[in-house]
């Protein structure tokens, strides 16, 4: 009995060690030991654990690498919405976010901001209970994420169990942070690729996007990956007044936490300091595009609230776009879903800001008499929000004698159909349905994530379809088989059924879903979600609204409901959509009708929902007047609970709120 105890102490023992190392190498970057003799230590506590597998924990250093590859990611809801940040442009923005906040407030005592670097990596959330890392996700939609649990597990920063030195771990603790690799570690893993003759990354945000999705975690812990905490989703078991006393929570715990952070008061610290930032944005080792400012006080906080997208607390400074010359070689016209066409610059390979440049977009014909861009033309090139590549203008001391104009063709470049401009618009337009560019960029539409959300569905496998003659029209989607999916290129048995499925899943939609689906000029999938509401799920109705009605409807101007008129007086149009309900398609009535029966009503939602996915619930709450919280507190009217429900339940009980089941929520906005 005693050796078993001693062998289980000696396993904690070892565990604990190897912990501490980590966040010695890994956190603090001031390693005790040297990497031979961890290894020692490691292969020690392998060993063990092989012979007494009853002492096994996932907790474990040596369950960061070894887990067997995934066929896919499953996606999985966060408790509280990993929102977007407002941003604010230029110092004039900084000040107009601060004077906001003192409104809404009605004072500037007591106020203050916590001022961090705005990391260009990509947004995870890491789940514990009782200390314990239980899961990870990506940031997602905001709404949910990809599980990618074993590839955060390989990040040797992230600690698996918490340090509990000083601050006890809470019951439930989401930590939300930025995974991202270091500009001198992207250059060695270039150097790498190269030599191995393997593809090159093109910045290290997307090294670092690459080896978060890596189906074999084995790979992703082959990559160089780092993480810095910032925020927090979910907490129970312990409160923080400030989100200073936070930051220093996770520091405690064992989190890397950027070493840039200040807090700051008056509104010309907050530009002050992002103009620090910005002037030392190349000297920090990682890349960064933008500042960070958050208000401190948790309390002034939930005073301020959310906005739908972004909580008004908190604000995003941008910094200039980076520019970089570089050379025109050549303009092409392409050819888009709805036939516009546009004129896309390709440009000798430049680096801007971190990112190798080959191409941008000149817009318009009109665009490019404005600047005068033609080829052979030395050009400033900037990177729009650090993102976008875009022609700034011509070093017109640079161009060569003897250059052309250019001209955009008047000939369809894919179907050899002429264009015209119509009188409203700027862009030139290929008027052929049948231009097979515009018939797959519909089809690509028709299954983008907005959309139908087609799975399996992208360019290449519609690029086959069209070309094969199997699909003209989205409806033809709907016709596919098993057969005809497998007879494609490089398409094996399991994909064409794991297609097939998705095809078939696909046909259970939403009427915003499916009229974003269609591919309208000018309608996106929020004027999609105000006809699903206009129209009440009634396709038919919306295909016979005239002109007058369209444009009665808020949002809805003059050409946008001349465009949908034209849309439904194209008999085609309105075959396809009929061949769709024929071959299957269903509409969802989930999103009825607004009313007032969840008038002043504030729902949470907890657990996996089985009658409808959370976007879908969360759009049946404000249909019918409620308001849709992640939190539960005093102001809950009603805790939804699903599957598996966790402590909001427990939380919901304690307050007395009233708990509902799906069903019963359903029934009370009959």
């Amino acid at each position: 009995m005693n050796k078993i105890l001693n062998i289980k102490k000696h396993i904690t023992d070892l565990r604990d060690k190897l912990n501490e190392h980590n966040h010695s190498y890994y956190v603090l970057d001031s390693p005790i030991i040297s990497d031979s003799e961890y290894d020692i230590l490691l292969r020690e506590l392998e060993s063990l654990e092989k012979k007494n597998p009853e002492f096994a924990s996932s907790d474990s250093p040596t369950q960061r690498v070894g887990a067997t590859p995934l066929d896919t990611f499953q996606r999985i809801d966060h408790r509280i919405p990993m929102l977007s940040l407002e941003n604010a442009m230029d110092n004039k923005e900084i000040h107009a976010f601060y004077e906001r906040i003192v409104k809404k407030l009605e004072t500037s005592q007591n106020l203050s901001f916590i001022a961090e670097p705005k990391l260009d990596g990509i947004g995870v959330e890491l789940v514990y209970e009782n200390g314990t890392f239980q899961y990870g996700l990506t940031r997602g939609d905001g709404l949910s994420g990809e599980d990618i649990t074993q590839n955060l597990r390989t990040i040797r920063s992230i600690p698996l169990k918490l340090r509990t030195n000083e601050i006890k771990a809470p019951e439930l603790l989401e930590v939300r942070g930025e995974v991202f690799i270091m500009i001198d570690d992207f250059k060695k893993l270039n150097q790498t690729r190269s030599k191995e003759e393997e593809s090159l990354f093109a910045n290290p945000r997307n090294a670092a996007a690459g080896s978060l999705r890596q189906l074999d975690p084995k790979i992703t812990a082959t990559r160089p990956l780092s993480i810095n905490c910032y925020d927090c989703g979910e907490i129970v078991g312990s409160n923080f007044k400030n989100h200073i006393d936070f930051l220093n929570a996770l520091k405690s715990w064992g989190f890397p936490v950027n070493n840039n952070i200040q807090k700051v008061i008056k509104p010309e610290e907050l530009v002050k300091y992002h103009q620090d930032l910005e002037s030392k944005r190349n000297t920090l080792g990682y890349e960064i595009d933008g500042s960070v400012f958050k208000v401190d006080n948790m309390e002034q906080r939930n005073i301020l609230g959310l906005r739908s997208r972004s909580p008004r607390w908190a604000a995003a400074g941008k910094f200039k776009a980076q520019q970089a010359n570089t050379i025109i070689k050549d303009i092409i016209a392409s050819v888009g879903r709805t036939g516009a066409i546009t004129p896309v610059a390709s440009l000798e390979p430049v680096n801007v800001g971190g990112v190798i440049v080959t191409n941008a977009t000149l817009h318009n014909q009109d665009e490019i008499n404005k600047k005068d861009v033609r080829v052979g033309d030395t050009v400033i090139v900037q990177r729009a929000g650090d993102v976008i590549p875009e022609i700034v203008k011509v070093v017109i001391e640079k161009r060569p004698k003897g250059l052309s104009r250019y001209i955009l063709p008047t000939k369809c470049p894919s179907c050899n159909q002429k264009v015209k401009k119509e009188d409203s618009e700027a862009v030139l337009r290929c008027f052929n349905y049948d231009c097979s560019k515009q018939v797959k960029g519909r089809i690509i539409h028709f299954a983008s994530k907005n959309a139908l959300d087609i799975d399996g569905l992208g360019e290449k496998i519609v690029n086959q379809l069209v070309d094969k003659n199997m699909v003209r029209t989205v409806d033809d989607i709907f016709k596919l088989n098993l057969d005809d999916i497998a007879s494609l290129d490089r398409m094996a048995e399991k994909s064409a059924t794991n297609l097939i499925n998705s095809i078939n899943e696909s046909k259970h939609s939403t009427f915003a879903r499916f009229v974003y689906a269609l591919g309208i000029r000018n309608v996106g999938y929020h004027l999609s979600k105000v006809f699903q509401e206009t129209f009440q799920n009634d396709i038919e109705k919306f295909i016979s609204a005239d002109y007058e009605s369209l444009e009665s409807i808020d949002e809805v101007g003059p050409i946008v409901a001349e465009t949908i008129r034209e849309f439904w007086e194209k008999n085609e149009n309105v075959k396809i959509v009929l061949s769709c309900f024929k071959n299957g398609l269903e509409i969802k009535t989930t999103d009825a009708k607004r009313t007032n029966k969840l008038d002043n009503k504030v729902i949470v939602f907890t657990g996996a929902l089985i009658q409808f996915t959370r976007q879908e619930a969360r759009e049946m709450v404000e249909s019918n007047g409620g308001t849709v919280s992640s939190s539960i507190s005093k102001k809950t009217s009603y805790l939804v609970s699903g599957e598996k429900s966790g402590s909001k339940l427990d939380k919901a009980k304690k307050l007395n709120v009233t708990i509902l089941s799906e069903a019963e929520l359903l029934k009370l906005i009959q």
